[in-house]
């Protein structure tokens, strides 16, 4: 994503030894082997005259392309679907520092008071608020901003204003948008290793996208009239005044659904899934001609339902949402629905995109690229040739009366049944190309080639109170809480990139990229109920878990935001059995440290499935300002949990990536296909993958033990530094020979930087063949699950050969590739 600047070096100044001095300092209890990582490759270039001396060759006012600016590490932190946090290292080893003293020095006035270490943490986590937090959601969740719109764009542009009041950025005469591809674009993007203080812009991308037309559902007669019309706007009740204002700004439609008018029987599917499919056509059940109804939730995301319908002959689909799957805030439980109670307006409808998540994310004409205004765009093959509508519950109940042919009992069981008159479905849509606006941010650090990102999506169906305005509020007191820390002097030892991205909704076009480009996408739902839960790679698990233990409970006095993983809300009454199955198996995802898998569905999707990026998603979730966060203290709780994640991974000297946690899982997730073979009575032999999983997890406890060493050894090197900034210039021309030889003998007893291998850890499970059938995902240790599109699947390719391809020989075949990265892997931990 961001260009590396020269090869030029310079030394620590007093600013950032002091810096490295407070992070050494602050005690983290939970897995502290992984949490800091060794400046030795820092101090070791410090004595180098040829760095000392040789003239800075600055790149000059043009960008360079692409392929001539070298890749630089990078560390991600963002808020993604739940308010999903990642963590992203790249490929140089040798950290390249600030060439000039602290921009903070002149930046602000009151500088000479600069913290670090545990009080910037203190002071960062001081600064969210409630209060702000409320207020920053009634600014972008009281009007619709579809992605594309004028809306849209008018918050992109409030978003960028927020970047400069917090971060000090003076506003230049001529706003910064730009095209991106373009040369302004990509000296902003791969400049940020070259900023002396904070800068901010607005990137414009040009994916395809869709709207809406005209749309309509209908019961025909045999003589093909109408007999039943469906109401498909959603009401809007004037105590809601913004949802009765808008009720039909952005009609209710599917993003990326195909155009048609089609006409044919309709067929009930329950959750559309695979396994739903599978019973139907078990039972000589049909589904050419037939228009299919299902409902949403279950484990698959909603295009796959269309795709499913759609490999089957099928005509189109309507889905809709169930009050059984509400759990226990339903109407028939006696809550009243929205506005004026917590249970489901009847009328209400979830949009939503029909992609086909699981064969490639983005830009349906522009897969693995850049959307640039002159892209070449291809035929998308990964969105539907049928039509298909989202439909409210008030509108499926009478479908499914005309299914049953009768009055529809709760228990009664319609799958397979088949309607004896005929649906039209009519969706026409307007596709084409349409702008949308990244809005960025970056504040330079000590370590000029390496880069926390944290950012958020920020376009909506309609107003999205809870998806992805929750998210923004939170990265909204993230923003504040950086800006409050660059105030008081301080400087991270990493450049930080703040993003609010655009068009993650149809989903994120922006999120893709390839060899030319490298931009990251983020965020959706920070709050959405009561009940905190988190998914990460498990090499981030213990980072996220320790930071969580350490964030107050937002209405729970006492207790940690950890412990508001077994949080319920104050609504009860009974659940449906299917709904609480969903439940239970959502929860036995997680592994013993709490931490679930990721699989995909929002912005960190290519990072983690295509490039190998360590990935974490966090937020609340089951059902903002009435029932959800009343008060807005979960909010706040997940702003202080994502910006001290951040900060730490941003002024860690170790990375905190845990690569003995992630080999512990691994057996696990051998466990897990060894136990479908066993139930597919197939004889697998696994015993070589067993095997080499084995010798990774020692690798990889060596590895502990070296960055123990590295620990210990920084400590004694820190000691020999000067902490003043006219004794460090004095010493700058000595040969310290001392310093010097204690560096070197570090390295060598290293065997390198203990960075390095943390770096190429995730990394090491991508595979250039990708997966079979859909060669987009490359990571074969976890992957979004072809017929699940969000949830993950772990060793896919091994998995998917025994549930999907039903081929033993085809899953040992893949357990020989898998069995090859993880021998590789413990190569390159080997100490």
């Amino acid at each position: 994503m961001f260009g590396s600047a020269s090869n030029d070096n310079s030394d620590l100044d007093s600013t950032t030894i002091a810096q490295v001095a407070a992070s050494k300092r602050r005690q983290v209890t939970c897995y502290r082997i992984g949490q800091r990582s060794s400046y030795h490759e820092v101090l070791r270039r410090r004595s180098t005259a040829s760095y000392q001396t040789r003239r800075r060759r600055w790149p000059g006012s043009d960008p360079k392309t692409m392929d001539e600016v070298p890749r630089m590490d990078f560390v991600a932190v963002c808020a993604l679907y739940y308010l999903n946090t990642w963590a992203i290292v790249g490929h140089v080893h040798r950290p390249e520092l600030s060439r000039t003293t602290s921009w903070a020095l002149d930046a602000f006035a009151h500088s000479k008071g600069r913290i670090m270490g545990e009080k910037a943490e203190q002071l960062y986590l001081s600064t969210p608020d409630p209060e702000s937090a409320l207020a920053t959601s009634r600014t972008y969740a009281t009007h619709p901003h579809l992605a594309g719109s004028t809306e849209d764009f008018s918050d992109a542009k409030d978003i960028l204003a927020v970047f400069q009041e917090n971060f000090g950025i003076h506003p230049p005469s001529e706003a910064p948008i730009f095209a991106a591809g373009s040369a302004a674009s990509r000296g902003a993007t791969l400049g940020v290793n070259r900023l002396t203080k904070p800068a901010a812009w607005i990137d414009i991308y040009y994916p395809v996208l869709n709207t809406p037309l005209d749309r309509s559902l209908s019961i025909l007669n045999d003589d093909g009239t109408e007999t039943w019309t469906a109401d498909l706007v959603e009401d809007g009740d004037p105590a809601d005044p913004e949802a009765a204002k808008y009720r039909d700004y952005v009609p209710t439609f599917h993003g990326l659904s195909h155009d048609g008018d089609v006409e044919g029987q309709l067929i009930y599917a329950n959750y559309g899934r695979k396994e739903d499919f599978d019973e139907i056509l078990a039972a000589d059940g049909n589904f050419t001609g037939k228009i299919v109804l299902v409902r949403y939730y279950g484990e698959g995301f909603r295009g796959l339902k269309v795709s499913g319908a759609e490999d089957l002959g099928a005509l189109g689909v309507l889905i809709y949402s169930d009050p059984r799957d509400d759990g226990s805030v339903t109407i028939s439980n006696g809550y009243a629905p929205y506005p004026e109670g917590p249970a489901r307006n009847p009328t209400s409808v979830q949009r939503g995109s029909v992609q086909y998540l699981s064969i490639y994310p983005g830009d349906p004409t522009t897969p693995g690229a850049p959307a640039y205004p002159n892209a070449t765009r291809t035929e998308g093959k990964n969105i539907p040739y049928i039509p298909s509508l989202p439909i409210s519950w008030a509108n499926a109940q009478r479908l499914l009366e005309e299914i049953a042919q009768g009055g529809l009992g709760e228990s009664q069981i319609l799958d397979g049944r088949t309607s004896a008159r005929k649906v039209r479905l009519v969706n026409h849509v307007d596709t084409k190309v349409t702008p949308i606006w990244n809005t960025m941010a970056a504040i330079p650090g000590h370590i000029k080639n390496e880069t926390v990102v944290i950012g958020c999506h920020r376009d909506a169906w309609v107003m999205g109170a809870a998806d992805p305005t929750s998210g923004t509020v939170s990265l909204h007191e993230v923003i504040r809480g950086f800006g409050a820390l660059l105030k008081s002097g301080w400087r991270p030892l990493r450049n930080v990139v703040f993003a609010s991205w655009d068009a993650e909704e149809y989903p994120p076009p922006s999120s893709s990229l390839s060899s030319a480009a490298e931009l990251i996408s983020c965020i959706d739902v920070s709050v959405a109920g009561s009940r905190w839960h988190s998914g990460a790679s498990p090499s981030l698990a213990h980072l996220i878990r320790q930071a969580a233990l350490e964030v107050p409970h937002p209405t729970a006095v006492g207790k940690s935001l950890w412990d508001a993983r077994e949080d319920a809300g104050p609504f009860l009454g009974p659940a449906d059995s299917e709904f609480l199955a969903s439940y239970e198996l959502e929860r036995t995802h997680a592994s013993d440290v709490g931490i679930y898998p990721l699989g995909s569905g929002s912005d960190y999707t290519p990072f983690l499935q295509r490039l190998g990026v360590a990935s974490m998603d966090q937020g609340f979730s089951e059902w903002q300002e009435l029932y959800a966060d009343p008060g807005f203290y979960r909010h706040v709780a997940v702003a202080k949990h994502l910006g001290l994640v951040a900060l730490r991974v941003a002024d860690a000297i170790i990375l905190p990536l845990n690569t003995t946690q992630y080999a512990l899982e691994l057996d696990y997730y051998l466990d897990k296909v060894e136990s479908i073979a066993s139930e597919l009575f197939v004889p697998a032999d696994f015993s070589a993958l067993r095997r080499s999983i084995a010798h990774l997890q020692t690798a990889s406890k060596d590895l502990d033990a070296e960055k123990a060493k590295a620990e210990a050894k920084f400590r004694k090197l820190l000691k020999k530094l000067p902490h003043r900034r006219e004794s460090c210039r004095a010493r700058k021309s000595s040969s310290q020979g001392g310093f010097e030889s204690s560096s070197r003998s570090y390295t060598c007893a290293g065997r390198g930087a203990v960075n390095a291998k943390l770096i190429a850890f995730e990394r090491g499970f991508i595979s250039e063949e990708g997966l079979k059938d859909r060669e987009w995902y490359r990571h074969l240790a976890v992957a979004p699950g072809k017929w699940l599109g969000y949830g993950a699947t772990t060793l896919p390719s091994i998995a998917e050969a025994l549930t999907i391809d039903k081929n033993v020989t085809l899953a040992e075949l893949e357990a020989v590739r898998v069995t090859k990265l993880v021998e590789n892997l413990s190569e390159v931990l080997a100490v």
